[in-house]
């Protein structure tokens, strides 16, 4: 178990002041990792966009040229000393257990919400995908994710136990014949969500968090036209319902004023072309199973419900779809915010509903994506190329 050695995590304040000179300069108060990072956008030979120094007014005539952004990171951080007096609210998560299903590497949205939590105080326990899961462990015990496992004081995560699953599958009886026979799942026991959730109980009894990171859509290359029926309800399957099913077989064993949390994207809400097989209506099935299970889980075991709606990553889980890079480069343009996203982010986001500075926030879609899902309409087209909007403020 991780033990952080303060009552939690912060967030960091950051204020800004230009200089007579017009350098941009950061005043940083508390700890903080910064990283600046200018480049050309690739997007910006498909639009009009301007680099706005401060020496010019805040809206400006737009002109053609390379858009400069910097990439701020906000971190986590765990104090260092416990009779310390807190200087503000804590994420406080010690004694706290989590389970994480659908940890497979160390570059998702699920590691990153695993390494937040650690940093917070809590226990980590994760389930891994049966085919993956020899390539994860044996990652884990050569020191493979040493580097990504570094906690803000300087320790490492440690993962209690990494358990087999496949939410796919509810019981033994649901497993066909052909599933049991696959050498991939060869050699691995207790994978299915009952059992898992059975071995969980009989290790430790029960757990206070629960991080749904899972979605698979095997047509998600196909038009929603051409997405066969199979495909359209694994989609569902693997990408909503398995939320229904884990939820539904752990709260008997999650304490009371628990919490848990999955992963959505706005592509349950907007069209996003190219997001298909059946997988932006498991998004929206999972954005409404959210709000009606917060209702249910509150009444019946105090437990809250929360999903957050992730922006674009630059995850391996991503690149199978074909087109990450461009919607990262779509976010740049046209987000309110002009920075790159981090998994560390959404990590921060899920720590925070996950302790009991949200005790009040169920049945809630929590947007953490630059504040793109606000915007009606894409900035970077030619067509406003007339406007004074601000770029790169």
């Amino acid at each position: 178990m991780v033990t952080a050695a303060a009552p939690g995590t912060y967030m960091a304040t950051i204020k800004t002041c230009i200089s007579s000179s017009s350098s941009r300069k950061m005043l940083v108060s508390g700890a903080m990792n910064i990283s600046t990072e200018h480049k050309e956008a690739p997007w910006t030979r498909l639009a009009s966009s301007s680099h706005i120094s401060s020496r010019q007014p805040f809206l400006q005539r737009i002109t053609s040229g390379p858009v400069k952004f910097e990439k701020f990171v906000t971190r986590a951080m765990s104090e260092t000393n416990d009779n310390k007096p807190l200087p503000g609210l804590p994420v406080d998560l010690r004694g706290k257990r989590a389970f994480i299903a659908g940890v497979a590497d160390d570059n998702g949205y699920g590691w990153a919400i695993a390494k937040s939590l650690a940093a917070a105080g809590a226990e980590i326990l994760v389930g891994t995908w049966v085919p993956a899961l020899n390539i994860f462990e044996s990652s884990l015990r050569r020191g493979k994710f040493d580097e990504s496992r570094i906690l803000p004081d300087g320790s490492l995560m440690e993962i209690t136990k990494v358990y087999p699953m496949d939410a796919v599958y509810d019981c033994p009886e649901d497993v066909p014949e052909d599933v049991k026979t696959n050498k991939r799942y060869s050699g691995s026991s207790n994978w299915t969500v009952q059992e898992l959730v059975e071995s969980v109980k009989k290790d430790f009894g029960s757990i206070d968090i629960l991080v749904h990171s899972l979605a698979n859509g095997p047509e998600v290359s196909k038009p929603l036209l051409e997405t066969s029926r199979n495909g359209y309800l694994a989609a569902l399957s693997a990408s909503s319902y398995s939320f229904i099913s884990i939820l539904k077989h752990f709260l008997p064993i999650m304490n009371p004023g628990g919490a848990s949390i999955s992963l959505t994207y706005i592509a349950s809400e907007r069209i996003i072309p190219g997001y298909g097989g059946g997988m932006s209506s498991a998004k929206a099935a999972l954005e409404s199973d959210t709000r009606v299970l917060a209702f249910e889980a509150g009444r019946k075991h105090k437990v809250r419900v929360n999903t957050i709606s992730a922006g674009p990553l630059r995850s391996r889980a991503a690149k199978a779809i074909g087109f990450i890079d461009m919607m990262i480069d779509y976010s740049l343009a046209n987000a309110p915010l002009q920075k790159e996203l981090s998994a560390e982010e959404v990590g921060n986001a899920a720590a925070f509903l996950a302790s009991p500075l949200a005790s009040a926030v169920t049945g809630a879609v929590v947007y953490v994506d630059n504040g793109l899902n606000a915007m009606g309409v894409g900035v970077d087209s030619p067509i406003f190329a007339n406007l004074d909007i601000p770029k790169d403020n």
